[in-house]
């Protein structure tokens, strides 16, 4: 198992152990605990944060182990996300414990400086997560299909951790009222807390900027695991055993992961629930989706006749062998 880590950044993986904890601590909750905050159980908004940050972690302390440039810049940048993810849940955590929201919470100076605090983590995470996607842009890794699957998904994963910023502004509602001990909301057009998705909690009758930025925080593994996808198809199909089909294949996923949140975002701020879109978001998403098809046919232009066949293998195989 050492061996299996070696090079991992080791507080990012110690994080990651301790969400994964936390994520089954938070679960139980969900079990033991009925109450009910802000129309969802108490415990939910902790257990999806704990799960996200498990799956964070883990992402970022491999990328460490890719490092051959900037390993020291990119060691202290894993260590600043520690610490602000630390931040993070500890309030998140402690004001599920008082029975407050942690989120937008302005009804005491305690609950609004704690929300200040997260404010402040979540800009540090934040700017540590580009120092972070800056180094690993600079690597030289062998495979390039898997260095350009890193490169998009950090810097798509910044761009859906940056929608979290959009939430933290007052509503129409809000200004409106003046004096109000919320500031800020997850939704769009509707109150937070009324109806909403199963599981996900996202708002069922309204806008939720909380889809782009699970969706393009999410990059950040998706796009490597298809690359990696693609490592071990390139073993058993033709058309998959040349590089630069790869690298072109993930550039397109990238591009239209990018084009999803993007299209998930627009959505949102214009109130419109995920699951009612009306014609001018299914035409852009249509739109999208063509865009995308088309990328995967010109990616795939010229591969027809390497299909099944035994040299594109052996190329595969050699270059997988230099990957390593």
């Amino acid at each position: 198992m050492r061996n299996h880590i070696e090079g991992w950044h080791r507080p990012l993986l110690v994080f990651a152990a301790a969400m994964g904890v936390l994520t089954l601590v938070t679960g139980a909750g969900l079990i033991v605990d009925d109450r009910v905050l802000v129309g969802s159980p108490i415990w939910h908004k902790p257990f999806k944060f704990s799960l996200s940050f498990t799956l964070y972690g883990l992402t970022l302390a491999w990328m460490h182990s890719l490092l051959t440039r900037g390993r020291r810049v990119g060691w202290w940048a894993g260590t600043v996300v520690v610490a602000a993810s630390v931040i993070e849940m500890a309030v998140i955590v402690g004001q599920v414990v008082r029975g407050k929201r942690s989120h937008f919470n302005q009804e005491t100076p305690l609950d609004s400086a704690l929300f200040s605090l997260m404010g402040m983590t979540i800009v540090v995470l934040w700017l540590a997560t580009l120092v972070m996607a800056v180094v690993l842009w600079r690597q030289p890794l062998a495979d390039r299909a898997t260095s350009w699957a890193i490169r998009l998904g950090s810097v798509i994963g910044l761009a859906g951790l940056a929608v979290g910023f959009l939430m933290v502004r007052p509503t129409e509602a809000q200004r409106a009222a003046g004096i109000s001990d919320t500031v800020g909301a997850h939704s769009v057009g509707v109150p937070d807390g009324g109806p909403h998705l199963p599981v996900t909690g996202w708002a069922a009758t309204g806008g939720d900027l909380r889809i782009a930025h699970f969706v393009g925080m999410h990059a950040l593994q998706l796009l490597p695991l298809l690359a990696l996808a693609l490592t071990f198809a390139a073993g058993r199909y033709g058309w998959a055993a040349r590089a630069a089909v790869r690298t072109r294949l993930v550039v397109v996923a990238g591009a239209g992961y990018a084009g999803l949140v993007a299209l998930t975002t627009w959505q949102a701020l214009r109130g419109q629930a995920l699951t009612s879109p009306d014609g001018l978001t299914l035409g852009a998403a249509a739109g999208l989706a063509v865009a995308v098809a088309l990328g995967v046919a010109l990616a795939l232009r010229g591969t027809a006749g390497a299909l099944g066949g035994d040299e594109p293998q052996r190329e595969a195989r050699t270059e997988v062998v230099a990957g390593r």
